[in-house]
């Protein structure tokens, strides 16, 4: 059985009165993995329901083999179905192929070669066989054993009812199927959510051996970098997505050269227009009507004047001409990548030897157990560790947001940022601009306008916080903490729900930015990246990393 292209050509999907997807073309040949980035609402995950066919195009068409697999929000069984049955379902086509497999096996044994009818089961043996071996059906139940151990599932009891799993649970197992299955298509939305380093690594290796093609969505830096072949960057532009062959660093070395010639290119042409505007003042002046000549003008003025005031007035018109055209075509002014503001005078205090914050025996009963933490005014530090670690409680207690047994002590008129998980504004009723200009003051928000900083649409700052997603809240404070940083900052998994471009201009500004950072996340592009110290938490105590301090 050959693989078999997925094919879209100019798919256009609207939702919510808008355009998500407008003309877009795909072709994923077997082999090929492409990651889908860009932006939340740019069409990821529509581009990916389009293509399964769970969403029809409002026009376009799309090409699909019959047994693609799509890795759904929630799998496609009711609660009560346990996971022998689904493992079942998922190992069910390779167990056909077998099974028909050794009965046409029989009749060709049993039926004569020049009889009739032997040349049609010869045939159909042979389909059933190239079938079996691109499924790799004689391998499944062993795969279905590797699979389940490699996503962290071996231990869960095949006879449990989904309904009793984890969101987290039911997601690996949904995965976990469609590796059993190898389909000929493979469409994958976030399939890093939920999986801890071993199992993100297990997947991005299966995921390469497949021999078919491979369409995922994701903000995961790390699998993009390992997996993919391609990227299609969702992002407006004005030539539309952008596909860009190789791996996530590939797309990020053609994304800074793109940006150095972009940024030649304006300041060339800023250069230009200075020069031309120039030109055309000076020049004009120089033939403007009852300009009192210059004594060395005088002379054979009326016998020349009408061919010199010709070829001047022709070069302030060539310029003019030039002005105009090169300031309707001249390439925007490049976006500002994130940077953190200067602080505010408080935060830029001379640096002391003192730590901002000194922790000593610090306990919270059943979620952290730390023996010493000291936290210098420019210090650099990434908390890791598993779910259930203490990671956010840590925050918490170095911020003041949560009270802890033993000794806590913070420098005096210390400064404190935090952006926790999941973020709760005062005023859900005001609007995005307004609780923005309000938290930081009319003078701050001018020298830092929001829309400068791209965390959030110019549509979204009109609308009341409360109507504002998850992910759009944690831009919002994100926002409030780049426009005026503390002495001290917090970061709660700070690259979640930002795009990969946004999370790489987070991760560079944290570098130079003012003040302190405690950060805890489980990127693995940031962690494997990280240039300040390391503080793991394992089971609620610290297990390696130097908690003294610089």
């Amino acid at each position: 059985m050959p693989q078999t292209a997925l094919l879209a050509h100019d798919v256009v999907r609207a939702a919510g009165g808008r355009r998500v997807l407008d003309g877009i073309s795909l072709t994923a040949a077997p082999g090929r993995r492409i990651g889908l980035i860009g932006e939340n609402g740019a069409g990821k995950s529509t581009l990916l329901r389009v293509l399964a066919g769970v969403d029809a195009p409002d026009a376009g068409s799309v090409s699909r083999p019959a047994d693609l697999g799509f890795l759904h929000q929630e799998m496609p069984f009711d609660a009560g179905t346990t996971v022998a049955a689904v493992l079942g379902e998922a190992l069910r086509e390779a167990r056909e192929d077998l099974a028909e497999l050794e009965r046409l096996g029989a009749d060709l044994a049993r039926v004569p070669e020049d009889a009739p009818g032997h040349r049609e089961i010869l045939d159909a043996y042979s389909r059933t066989l190239d079938r079996a071996q691109v499924r790799e059906a004689w391998d499944a139940d062993r795969r279905a054993a590797l699979a389940l151990d490699g996503l962290g599932l071996a231990a869960v009891d095949p006879g449990r009812a989904l309904g009793s799993l984890s969101g987290g649970q039911r997601s690996r197992l949904a995965l976990a199927a469609l590796l059993v299955r190898r389909p000929s298509a493979l469409l994958l939305d976030e399939p890093t959510n939920h999986l801890d380093d071993d199992a993100a690594a297990f997947l991005e290796e299966q995921l390469r051996g497949l021999p078919g093609a491979v369409v995922a969505a994701s903000h995961d830096r790390a699998f993009l970098d390992a997996v993919c072949t391609d990227l299609i960057d969702l992002d407006p532009a004005a030539a539309g997505p952008t596909r860009f062959g190789g791996t996530y660093s590939t797309y990020l070395g053609e994304k800074r050269a793109a940006r150095e010639r972009w940024e030649r290119q304006y300041a060339e042409e800023a250069a230009e227009l200075t020069e031309l505007r120039h030109s055309a003042q000076v020049t004009a002046h120089r033939v403007a009507p009852g300009r009192e000549r210059r004594d060395n003008e005088k002379m054979g003025y009326g016998h020349r004047g009408g061919r010199v005031q010709q070829q001047v007035s022709r070069r302030v018109r060539n310029a003019t001409r030039r002005l105009e055209e090169l300031e309707r075509t001249r390439v925007a002014e490049p976006p500002r990548p994130l940077r953190f503001a200067v602080g505010e005078p408080a935060a830029r205090a001379a640096r002391s030897p003192e730590p901002l914050v000194t922790l000593g025996e610090v306990r919270v009963p059943g979620r952290l157990a730390l023996g010493g933490l000291r936290v210098p005014d420019t210090d650099r530090l990434l908390v890791t560790g598993g779910n259930g670690a203490g990671k956010s409680t840590l925050l918490a207690v170095l911020a003041g947001h949560l009270g802890a047994e033993g000794d806590v002590r913070r420098r005096p008129g210390l400064t404190v940022g935090l952006l926790a998980q999941d973020t709760v504004f005062g005023r859900p009723d005001r609007t995005v601009r307004d609780t923005y200009l309000r938290t930081l003051g009319p003078e701050r928000a001018e020298q830092v306008p929001l829309a400068s900083l791209g965390l959030l649409h110019e549509a979204d700052l009109g609308r009341p916080v409360g109507q504002l997603s998850v992910g759009q809240r944690r831009r919002l404070a994100l926002a409030l903490l780049v426009a005026r940083p503390p002495q001290l900052l917090l970061l709660d998994e700070p690259t979640n729900h930002l795009s990969p471009t946004l999370c790489d201009e987070l991760e560079a500004a944290l570098g130079p930015g003012p003040g302190a950072i405690v950060l805890a996340s489980h990127d693995r592009w940031l962690r494997r990246r990280w240039q300040g110290r390391e503080l793991r938490l394992e089971a609620g105590r610290a297990t390696g990393g130097d908690v003294g301090g610089r």
